[in-house]
């Protein structure tokens, strides 16, 4: 919902705010295509062969370094003041998130929520098809397994469901949000919902839409025992709804307010009829929210979250660490190829595939003796030891600072030890 004030409704579109907007969208265009290239297919088909769970953090790792640049465009570049209000979302939970649906680009401004909370790349949504099918930015939400509706629950059931029932591993990050009313809201679609509601009996809406509960059940059926809780937003705008060029060239908005509400999954019933009723009186009380809004211009409780710093966003984005920019793509490069070589000649039997010499089985066996946060630290058996044997060091080292190891929960200190405590020839070896 948007509000009026004496601010002006439009920021002026000027050339130099035209050529902005455009060279911002052909660097999101542009960093989603690189990062398709050379990691969507490795971090979302080839890893995923070996383990979805750490298919999903690398996916997280790469691919939410760039929905950070969405936040940093509306936030710092387009000068959006983004408001919370509420309740503060805890970062290490796994939730439903449920929100009105005012404009074709709420869902982006959920990011801004999720940038905060270092959660970016976990953040899930259930969308329609046709946003899925866009060149390059449709490629990137299938990665990220956003699930794609056709608005025809006897078409979108099966595929829905299957999708929610490979959310369920409690040690995945989890955001799934989804927008009951089913599409965004116009004068034209309220009408036609007030006079549905009116010859059925139900309430009669002006700000929000009537919700369909179907979607929404099915994720409460699927994931009730997986979720720690349930999020109602509300999402107001000042001083219009923008569109996503709007976004893009910083005409609108000037301000976004979201208010967040947590609900206990417990206090929601299991039924699907309950569960309407429920969501239909959720959804008149966001709408007696933002009338509230509406005339005050503000939801109840400001403050609940921060702003975002513009350097750690930026680092964040680009993929900058404490090393220079080459050797972070080296590394890349490296992982990349070992697990393309995977594929290609990579033995698939007993020892299973190769990492800088050593079979990935053997790894596995000298986990324990390189883990995170051990003490005391097992000494490496006799069978880690033996997979050593022709360790390529110099290739380990180059991986040393990497989130490949960190993903595995592997400390680089404790594997470069790894040759000494087995006393190899690879032990004089120092990066």
């Amino acid at each position: 919902m948007e509000i009026k004030s004496n601010v002006p409704e439009t920021r002026v579109l000027t050339p130099f705010g035209f050529l902005r907007g455009m060279l911002c969208l052909l660097v999101l265009l542009s960093t989603a295509f690189v990062i398709l290239v050379y990691c969507g297919f490795i971090t979302a088909v080839v890893l995923r062969f070996f383990s979805i769970h750490y298919s999903r953090k690398a996916t997280a790792f790469f691919f939410g370094s760039w929905l950070a640049l969405w936040p940093l465009l509306f936030e710092k570049i387009n000068k959006t003041k983004v408001i919370f209000y509420g309740e503060t979302v805890p970062a290490d939970v796994r939730v439903l998130i449920i929100a009105n649906h005012r404009t074709e680009v709420d869902w982006m401004y959920l990011w801004d929520l999720a940038m905060r909370k270092g959660r970016l790349g976990y953040i899930k949504y259930v969308l329609k098809s046709s946003l899925m099918k866009l060149p390059v930015f449709g490629w990137a939400f299938q990665i990220l397994e956003f699930i794609s509706v056709e608005r025809k629950w006897e078409v979108d059931e099966p595929t829905m469901r299957h999708m929610l029932s490979t959310f369920k591993n409690h040690n995945d990050p989890l955001w799934l949000a989804i927008f009951p009313e089913g599409t965004d809201f116009t004068e034209q679609k309220c009408i036609r919902s007030q006079k549905f509601a009116s010859e059925h009996g139900l309430p009669i809406l002006h700000n929000v839409l009537l919700p369909k509960a179907k979607g929404f059940a099915a994720c409460l059926e699927e994931l009730r025992d997986y979720l720690d809780a349930v999020y109602d937003i509300t999402i107001g705008y000042k001083n219009r709804c923008p569109t996503f060029l709007d976004n893009a060239f910083g005409v609108a908005p000037s301000e976004v307010h979201i208010h967040v509400r947590r609900v206990v999954v417990n206090d929601i019933p299991s039924s699907e009829e309950m569960v309407g009723s429920w969501l239909i009186d959720t959804f008149t009380k966001k709408d007696k929210l933002l009338s509230d809004f509406n005339s005050s211009g503000c939801f109840p409780h400001q403050g609940t979250e921060g702003d975002f710093p513009t350097i750690p966003c930026l680092v964040n984005a680009i993929g900058i660490s404490k090393r220079n920019q080459m050797e972070s793509y080296t590394k890349l490069a490296i992982v990349a190829m070992v697990l393309v070589a995977t594929l290609v000649t990579g033995p698939m039997a007993t020892t299973g595939f190769l990492i800088c010499g050593v079979p990935s089985d053997g790894l596995k066996t000298c986990q324990p003796a390189v883990a995170k946060d051990v003490d005391p630290l097992p000494s490496p058996t006799p069978e880690c030891c033996a997979s050593l044997t022709n360790a390529d060091m110099s290739c380990f080292c180059k991986l040393k600072g990497s989130s490949l190891l960190s993903m595995y929960d592997i400390d680089p200190k404790h594997a470069m030890e790894l040759p000494t405590k087995c006393k190899l020839p690879q032990a004089t070896y120092h990066c």
